[in-house]
């Protein structure tokens, strides 16, 4: 997995003073949640992908199901990933 900064960098100084000032969050807490979120956001397209497709085939989804899902997510995620076709997302799953 890439590595993800650091929330106790001085990027992160202000977001943490943030957090800390505006929610009942301690500056420990406040560290754990971005450095949370840090990590959710640093996932790499294929990561997310096999992620939620064992997600939703727990589930119970079919592959057709997961698929569809997975690249609606995928439009919506913060940093935009490229379309991908339901075999795109097949071989990133499979091989």
């Amino acid at each position: 997995m890439p590595t993800s900064p650091q929330p106790t960098q001085p990027l992160f100084a202000d977001l943490l003073a943030h957090l800390t000032r505006t929610s009942v969050l301690g500056p420990a807490e406040a560290g754990r949640v971005v450095a949370e979120v840090l990590a959710y956001f640093s996932e790499t397209t294929p990561e997310f992908v096999q992620r939620r497709h064992a997600e939703l085939q727990g589930r119970g989804l079919t592959n057709d199901q997961s698929f569809a899902r997975i690249a609606e997510e995928l439009a919506a995620r913060r940093v935009v990933a490229p379309e991908l076709s339901a075999r795109q997302l097949r071989r990133i799953v499979y091989g």
